[in-house]
C-alpha cells in the first residue's frame, strides 16, 4: 500500500506556515529576557567585597589603562543592602537636583561666578568632599599624584570638567585657564577656583599645575583644582577626574591622546573589574553599536545622544522631541552619565515606557513602590522570570538592548524587584549608569560618536 502523500501546494503551504510560526517564535522569545531571580538574591544577600590595591596591582595596569572600583567596595563595610540601596538612591537625586540646578544656570546666562578674596583659604587645608558623597557619582580610580607619585582616589565623572583633590597651598597658580572656570576668581598666588554639589557643599582652593600619573603614563602639567577650603567628608576618595567634554576636563587636556576614551562600570557581584582607558585600544569597533555625539552649544559639558525611542517587548515607545534632542536655546535632550545611577526620562516619555512593561508582566505579582521606583513587583519564591526586552533605539537606526538585570532591580533580599527607570519633571534626560553596567560606553569626540558594546567589560 502505497502512503498518504500531501498535494504539492498544501505541502508548500504547510511548511511556509511552519517557517512562519518559528519566526513569530524566535521574534517572541527574543522581545523578553529571563531574569534568574535567585542568582540576583543570592548576590544582594552576600558581603561586600573589600577592595585592596598593592603595588603589584597597580603595575599590572596598562599605560593608559586604569581599574575602576564601585564605592561600595571602598567604604561600606557591614551595611545591609537595603541600606545600601536607600543611601544609593538619596545620593542620587542630589545628583540629579544638582545637574538640573547647573544647566538652568548655563541656559540662562548666569553660570560664572567669582569668589571674593575673602573666601576661605586658610593654610592647612581641610576636610575633602568628593563628589560621592554629594551624589556625584560611584565609581572611583586610583591615579598618582604629583612626583613621586602618591596613590589617590578620584571620582570618575562624566558630567565634571574639573579635576581637583584635597591639597596643600600651592606655590604654582595656574592662570591662563582662569576664565573658563564656572566659579573662579583671583588672590595674590593666582586663579581661585571653586565647584559646588549636591546641597551647597564645595570644594573651593587654587587652580595649579601638577603631574598626574595615569597607569604608568605621566602626565605633566596638567590643570587641577588644589582644593583647601572643602565642606563635607567623605572615607577614601580624594577628589574627582572630570570627564566632561568641556576645555578644562582630563580629555580634553590631554589633546590627540584623550579625543577617544572608555570605560566599564560593572556593579560589585561581578567577577570582573571595570576598567578606564585612553587612545584609540580604548573602543572595541567591531563589537560596539554607535550613534551620533551631539554637543551642546549652551552646556559643552554633557554628552548628548539622540535616542528616538525604546522597545519594550514588542511595543515601541516613541520618545517626544524635546527628550530625543534638544531645541535651538539648548533646552530638554537626554545625556550619558557616568555619575548618575537610575535612568531619568521626563514624565511624558517615563509614563508610556512604566505602562509597556506592565503590559507585558501582566503575569507577575505587584509589590508596593520604593524610594524613586514606582512599578515592582514581589518575585519571592520563584526560580527564573521573564521580561519584556528593553531596547534603546538611537536616530541612525543603531539599537542597544540591555540585559533584564539592568533595568530591574532588587530593593531587599526576600524577593522584591522595580523597574530601574524613573519621570523628572525637569528638562534634561539621562541614561544612568545601573543601565550602562556590564556595556563598554565609549566616547570619539574627533569622529562625534558615542559606542556601546555588551560584555566587553
Amino acid at each position: 500500500m502505497e502512503p498518504c502523500r500531501l498535494p504539492a501546494a498544501l505541502s508548500i503551504s504547510l511548511l511556509i506556515f511552519l517557517f512562519l510560526v518559528e519566526v513569530v517564535s524566535a521574534e517572541k522569545k527574543s522581545a523578553y529576557h529571563a531574569l534568574d531571580v535567585v542568582s540576583r538574591l543570592r548576590e544582594v544577600s552576600s558581603p561586600v567585597q573589600v577592595y585592596t590595591t598593592s603595588g603589584k596591582e597597580e603595575k599590572m595596569v596598562s599605560p593608559w589603562s586604569l581599574q575602576v572600583f564601585h564605592r561600595d567596595g571602598l567604604v561600606m563595610g557591614n551595611v545591609s543592602y537595603e541600606q545600601r540601596l536607600r543611601e544609593r538612591l538619596e545620593r542620587d537625586s542630589r545628583r540629579v537636583k544638582t545637574l538640573n540646578r547647573w544647566v538652568e544656570k548655563k541656559l540662562n546666562g548666569n553660570e560664572k561666578e567669582r569668589i571674593e578674596g575673602k573666601a576661605k583659604i586658610d593654610d592647612v587645608g581641610g576636610d575633602v568632599i568628593s563628589g560621592l558623597s554629594e551624589g556625584i557619582g560611584e565609581y572611583l580610580i586610583r591615579i598618582g599624584v604629583g612626583t613621586p607619585a602618591t596613590m589617590e582616589y578620584l571620582v570618575l565623572d562624566t558630567g565634571s570638567d574639573v579635576t581637583w583633590l584635597q591639597c596643600k597651598p600651592c606655590s604654582h597658580c595656574y592662570n591662563q585657564l582662569c576664565n573658563e572656570l564656572d566659579t573662579s576668581g583671583c588672590d595674590k598666588k593666582g586663579c581661585l577656583y571653586g565647584v559646588s554639589y549636591g546641597d551647597g557643599s564645595f570644594t573651593v582652593g587654587h587652580f595649579v599645575k601638577e603631574t598626574l600619573t595615569f597607569g604608568t603614563a605621566p602626565v605633566k602639567s596638567m590643570p587641577i583644582g588644589c582644593g583647601q577650603d572643602n565642606e563635607g567628608l567623605f572615607q577614601g576618595a580624594g577628589g574627582l577626574l572630570g570627564l566632561g567634554g568641556g576645555p578644562l576636563s582630563f580629555p580634553s587636556q590631554l589633546g590627540s591622546s584623550g579625543t577617544t576614551f572608555s570605560y566599564c562600570l560593572v556593579d560589585r557581584y561581578s567577577d570582573s573589574k571595570g576598567t578606564l582607558r585612553f587612545g584609540p585600544g580604548a573602543v572595541s569597533s567591531e563589537k560596539s553599536v554607535f550613534t551620533a555625539l551631539l554637543k551642546n552649544p549652551q552646556v559643552n559639558t554633557f554628552y548628548y545622544v539622540s535616542l528616538t525611542s525604546i522597545t519594550v517587548g514588542e511595543l515601541l515607545v516613541a520618545l517626544p522631541k524635546n527628550v530625543s534632542g534638544f531645541d535651538e536655546m539648548g533646552k530638554g535632550g537626554i545625556i550619558v552619565d557616568s555619575g548618575t545611577t537610575i535612568t531619568r526620562l521626563q514624565a511624558q516619555a517615563y509614563g508610556p515606557l512604566r505602562d509597556a512593561f506592565l503590559a507585558g508582566t501582566t503575569d507577575l505579582p505587584r509589590a508596593d513602590g520604593m524610594s524613586i521606583f514606582d512599578t515592582c513587583y514581589d518575585l519571592s519564591g520563584r526560580q527564573t522570570v521573564e521580561v519584556p526586552t528593553i531596547s534603546f533605539q538611537f536616530s541612525n537606526g543603531a539599537s542597544l538592548a540591555l540585559p533584564a538585570s539592568n533595568y530591574i532591580i532588587p530593593v531587599d533580599s526576600y524577593g522584591t524587584f522595580c523597574l530601574a527607570f524613573a519621570p523628572t519633571s525637569r528638562d534634561l534626560s539621562i541614561i544612568g549608569n545601573f543601565q550602562q553596567q556590564g556595556i563598554q560606553v565609549s566616547f570619539d569626540s574627533t569622529k562625534s560618536l558615542v559606542g556601546f558594546a555588551d560584555n566587553q567589560c
